[in-house]
């Protein structure tokens, strides 16, 4: 079910569009409650608030039309007010690449003229689409690339979800005119919350764009395909089972408060104890639905024998899997990856625990869009090596 997308080398830059119109609100992002008073507020009678509601949700996210005008099961006399009112508006991009192995990265401008950048992951049985939550981000994390960019603003809601229908735009992923949700296969099947910045520092807006994603009248993905990675906003944690209710991957990385407090430097603010506490009483914890360890391999840094063994007495009594990721490196990057033995070994380590241990495979690495590589290019000023390996502490 991979996109039908080039394999070989492909950039593709679109010219600037102009911005949003003046004095219309955008209805993108808006959550149910809002996008109906909104339409009362425009005139739409309270009686209707609540049909006129739905009829545009599944115009707007299930089909994308983005012009009020083709929806024709609403009246020429209302959508003329609609637009008079209203925009449908989504992040603009600014350009598509392509990589070797089919993995696409977008680079989409958003209000404000900031931009940051989106990920597509092809593969034969899911195509995985992720999204970012922030312009830049505040946790500096000594092995990620998008931590070396200062954090600019979080993304609305409507930025957020945005992203997941601008790429169905490029993958031509919507239900066409005339056939029914489910009659053809899904492009984009999965969301992950891996992008530029700390998901959990944005939660309002992170939240009701996952909604409107799950939400079965619209883009109508399961929650178990939607995964939200933190590095470990413990306070935010047990809300996030309540409120969204996705599945949950914690940007680990080491086995120490020692080591983690250098590439994690959150860690500093609530440690290895306090965030495996907050875990463990994780609402959605269960055997089916597992938490997700991340943990980049460091060569030398927390890549040993012994680094196993304590994540397994660690991560002791929490149903999880460890997906164990070849760091991804990148200009100035103060780390390098693990040998592919030394990966083995400690997957071999985890495995023989009883836990599952996968070791990513890299994608994209040759358009910047791995796993850990992700910066915006008006903010990808270059730091030395020697700045970066400072300011980790290192």
């Amino acid at each position: 079910m991979a996109a039908s997308a080039p394999i070989t080398q492909d950039v593709l830059t679109i010219p600037r569009t102009e911005g949003a119109s003046v004095g219309k609100l955008n209805l993108v992002g808006l959550t149910r409650d809002g996008l109906r008073e909104a339409l009362i507020a425009a005139g739409t009678p309270e009686k209707q608030a609540k049909m006129r509601t739905g009829q545009l949700w599944q115009w707007i996210y299930q089909k994308g039309v983005r012009d009020f005008a083709d929806m024709t099961n609403l009246s020429k006399d209302y959508r003329t007010t609609l637009a008079e009112h209203f925009e449908i508006r989504v992040p603009e991009v600014v350009s598509r690449q392509i990589s070797e192995d089919g993995t696409r990265k977008y680079l989409v401008r958003i209000a404000g003229g900031h931009e940051v950048e989106v990920v597509y992951i092809p593969e034969e049985d899911r195509g995985t689409l992720c999204v970012s939550s922030q312009v830049g981000c505040t946790l500096t994390c000594s092995f990620c690339h998008t931590g070396t960019q200062k954090l600019v603003r979080n993304l609305t809601a409507g930025e957020i979800v945005g992203q997941i229908m601008m790429a169905r735009d490029d993958l031509e992923d919507w239900v066409p005119a005339g056939k029914g949700m489910g009659e053809q296969p899904r492009l984009v099947s999965n969301i992950v919350l891996m992008g530029m910045g700390e998901p959990l520092y944005n939660f309002d807006a992170v939240r009701d764009a996952m909604k409107i994603a799950m939400d079965g009248e619209g883009i109508s993905l399961s929650r178990r395909r939607i995964t939200l990675s933190t590095s470990g906003v413990v306070p935010e944690i047990a809300r996030t089972g309540d409120e969204i209710g996705c599945q949950l991957a914690i940007s680990f990385h080491a086995t120490t408060d020692e080591t983690r407090d250098k590439l994690v430097p959150i860690n500093k603010k609530w440690n290895i104890e306090k965030l495996l506490a907050a875990l463990r009483e994780y609402p959605k914890l269960s055997n089916s639905e597992r938490i997700t360890f991340e943990y980049v391999m460091l060569d030398g840094v927390n890549d040993s024998d012994e680094d196993a063994h304590r994540l397994i007495k660690l991560i002791a009594g929490i149903p999880a899997k460890i997906n164990l990721i070849p760091f991804n490196e990148w200009p100035g990057a103060p780390y390098k990856r693990s040998s592919n033995n030394r990966i083995r070994r400690f997957a071999d380590i985890i495995y023989k625990a009883g836990y599952a241990s996968p070791i990513r495979t890299p994608r994209g690495e040759d358009i910047m869009a791995a796993c850990g590589q992700l910066k915006s290019e008006t903010e990808r000023a270059r730091k030395t090596r020697a700045e970066i390996a400072k300011e980790a502490g290192l």
